[in-house]
């Protein structure tokens, strides 16, 4: 069943499962050609098992939308890169028409969000992730942003950097247009966690009024976060109401985490 307005349904891996391993073969099954071949380009193992159990995640959750194998699933990308529905072309498809994903993988997990009639994203990262997060942060988080994590002391920067950091990679992958939106040209205030508001640069010309986000952790290694914006000249959609599902594609029935 297409998610309601307002709902968004959050499905997860945890891709270093031994489980998720075995079905390695099965994930390979289900590829296209264009897929099977971007997937022998990886270099790097860890790199190309996630690419797998994404392209698995996405095909198995439109599966459970549609009456289509999984395998059947076609895709194409826009031009800032972002994967969008392309086939197959069939008659039962037609009330999918506004159906809207999102994926994000990091060391550990792979994610899926669905929406049907709102611009979706989503972003997860691993909280372990090596690097500077105070020089990353200074030369792409707004000056806001920079300001709060400064103020805290060292202890509470990394889950607030992390905060920013997947709430701007949400809304940015939400408008479809990737890094061409600079990340410093808007500001995201997570001091109530359910009410996230966003301010943007006039010359980003969006309306934060439409904007709702969202973050949970998990795991305790990973923080993610879900941005949902109501398509300019709709109406006024419910307030975001997300759905975890904790699964894994051809495998055992996921477990369903509590509604958020």
């Amino acid at each position: 069943m297409i998610p309601e307005p307002g709902q968004v349904d959050i499905y997860y891996v945890l891709s270093d499962s031994p489980t998720v391993s075995d079905l390695s073969e099965s994930y390979r099954a289900l590829l296209a050609p264009e897929e099977i071949n971007r997937y022998r380009r990886y270099l790097n193992d860890r790199a190309r098992h996630e690419y797998l159990v994404t392209r698995a995640l996405v095909r198995t959750v439109l599966s459970r939308y549609a009456d289509v194998p999984p395998a059947a699933w076609r895709f194409r990308a826009n031009a800032h890169g972002r994967p969008e529905i392309a086939g197959p072309a069939l008659p039962g498809l037609s009330g999918l028409s506004g159906l809207e994903f999102n994926l994000s993988n990091t060391n550990g997990m792979v994610a899926c969000a669905v929406a049907a009639d709102r611009e979706i994203g989503i972003d997860v990262e691993n909280l372990e992730r090596a690097g500077d997060l105070m020089e990353i942060a200074g030369r792409f988080l707004a000056p806001a942003e920079v300001a709060d994590l400064r103020s805290l002391p060292p202890a509470g920067r990394t889950r607030r950097f992390f905060t920013y950091w997947t709430l701007k990679e949400a809304y940015i992958k939400a408008r479809g247009l990737g890094l061409s939106i600079p990340l410093d040209r808007f500001a995201i205030d997570p001091a109530d966690p359910t009410r996230i508001r966003i301010a943007f640069e006039p010359d980003l010309e969006d309306d934060a009024a439409r904007w709702s986000f969202a973050t949970f952790q998990p795991t305790g290694n990973h923080l993610m976060a879900v941005a949902a914006g109501r398509k300019p000249g709709c109406p006024s959609a419910p307030r975001l109401q997300a759905r975890l599902h904790r699964v894994v594609p051809l495998g055992p029935a996921g477990v369903q985490e509590a509604a958020h």
